[in-house]
């Protein structure tokens, strides 16, 4: 999709491919469009896909407003496996047994999660600590304090259990860590968890559906 109006700039909603970088999408586009005035609103991981807001000229005045928009979520989770990151960013450290897990217990670990709750963000994260942003200091193996933060969760569903898979769709608020997720969700089962895929499909109104390539945009 390509909102493009004359006086307010243009709105591109684009589908990030895995491994880019946000920051590649728009890199990218700004070569493309042949512009300097453009950013995103809110990042995805590289191992993500799905939806990006991209505004360019004046839209990117609006950039704090969508990054604030509800976001929507489908992934899958791996479950009896722990990673440094949550995700699979590093490699696996530890396995635990999940032959006692069985698909009532995990529905009922996505209980707790629904509503307004504290989260511990991932130390492989974009948060900024002293002009550096957190992953610098993990990839070097350098421990930092994270301070938890209030995320809500207004919808968090277990739409397909193939152990040790879990399928999910998760509705949360900005700022919501989906990797802090799979930890959490593994705590609560006690055997751990990463998250193996992760595609955002929604901000606010704007939908994946309608979304381009990058190649797409013109």
């Amino acid at each position: 999709m390509d909102t493009n109006t004359p006086d307010l700039g243009r709105i591109l909603l684009v589908d990030k491919p895995l491994r880019w970088t946000s920051f590649d999408v728009v890199n990218k586009l700004r070569n493309k469009l042949k512009t300097k005035k453009i950013g995103h609103a809110g990042t995805l991981d590289p191992l993500a896909t799905g939806l990006l807001i991209i505004c360019v000229g004046k839209m990117t005045k609006r950039i704090e407003d969508f990054m604030g928009l509800e976001k929507e979520y489908c992934g899958k989770f791996v479950l009896g496996k722990t990673t440094p990151s949550f995700d699979l960013e590093t490699a696996i450290t530890e396995e635990k047994d999940i032959s006692e897990i069985t698909e009532e217990k995990v529905k009922a670990a996505a209980v707790p999660f629904i509503g307004t709750i504290s989260q511990l963000p991932p130390m492989h994260s974009a948060i900024r600590i002293g002009g550096k942003r957190a992953y610098e200091f993990a990839r070097k193996g350098t421990e930092i304090e994270l301070k938890p933060r209030e995320v809500n969760i207004q919808r968090f569903d277990i739409t397909t259990v193939n152990l040790p898979e879990v399928e999910f769709r998760i509705v949360c608020s900005k700022g919501t860590y989906i990797r802090s997720i799979a930890r959490d969700f593994g705590n609560v089962l006690q055997v751990g968890a990463y998250l193996s895929e992760l595609r955002r499909t929604r901000i606010g109104t704007f939908n994946i559906t309608n979304a381009l390539t990058v190649d797409q945009v013109e």
